[in-house]
């Protein structure tokens, strides 16, 4: 998903260490403990994490309304009858809806969406995305997410930890920001104009002295994922919870065990060096 000279997808192993860190760690929370917010079974009657249906080429498009429509890329949108929704369909929370068009390799997102009479979605905003591009969302401008980001492309999938290995940088969702967002983010949600809370964009490192071999096997891959591309703040929400998808297969317990590693693991990092363009997510 995205070039690989994506920033998703760039090393900030060796990148400095703000000089904030310590102060951005300490407002989201230095003593709470990581969480994967996904998972295998059901939450509240809703799948636990954020799921994606993929749609082959062709796939009929329908209309959808928006509330924050001067932000949001219009439709239609290639939505299959029945998706799955974030929460279940019943939910009352994010809502979001994740569409891959796999003939054109577009991404398509939606936030707080609701199915309508005759076929057609309302949703509070919507993003396009196109999956062989680095082009970001206009400065300013959201997206399906607070961020002004895609979320998928930071999701954690079964079959990538399965496979060994995660090669991108995580969503991840504090429960404070500043009104500021810096790149590759657009868009901000901020409460707080304080130097001391993360923006969105702000990109979080796992300490390299955590020990991976004391966890279990299935989530080293997510250990080291965020020892290397790291964590992203996408969205308000609690501390350090990371985003995934849901699937029958995670173990729930093995997951838990993340719950180890506490805020002050982690360092805010300067990833300033790897922007190319304000208005393109190419890293160097």
């Amino acid at each position: 998903m995205f070039p690989a000279d994506s920033h998703w997808h760039r090393s900030v192993a060796a990148l400095p260490t703000k000089a904030s860190s310590a102060q951005l760690v300490a407002t989201v929370g230095s003593t709470s403990a990581l969480k994967a917010d996904f998972g295998s079974g059901t939450w509240d009657g809703g799948p636990i994490g954020i799921p994606y249906v993929v749609v082959p080429a062709g796939q009929a498009k329908v209309r959808v309304t928006f509330d924050y429509d001067d932000e949001s890329d219009p439709g239609p949108y290639p939505i299959p009858a029945d998706p799955p929704v974030e929460g279940g369909p019943n939910a009352d929370g994010d809502r979001h809806v994740l569409v891959v068009d796999a003939g054109s390799c577009t991404l398509y997102e939606l936030y707080d969406a609701h199915p309508q009479a005759g076929g057609s979605w309302h949703a509070g905003s919507g993003a396009v995305w196109n999956l062989r591009s680095n082009a970001l969302r206009p400065a300013g401008w959201t997206s399906a997410d607070a961020a002004g980001l895609p979320i998928l492309p930071g999701l954690v999938r079964y079959d990538e930890v399965a496979a060994g290995k995660v090669d991108h940088a995580i969503r991840m969702t504090v429960p404070v920001s500043r009104t500021a967002y810096t790149w590759p983010a657009t868009h901000q949600a901020g409460s707080t104009s304080s130097s001391s809370a993360p923006a969105m964009g702000e990109r979080f490192r796992l300490k390299a002295t955590v020990d991976e071999s004391t966890f279990p096997p299935s989530v080293r891959p997510i250990i080291r994922a965020l020892k290397t591309y790291g964590g992203i703040v996408a969205d308000n929400g609690s501390a350090w919870y990371l985003s995934g998808v849901p699937d029958p297969r995670w173990d729930n317990d093995d997951l838990q065990a993340l719950r180890r590693i506490k805020g002050a693991d982690f360092v805010a990092v300067d990833a300033s060096s790897l922007k190319v363009s304000p208005t393109s997510g190419q890293a160097r």
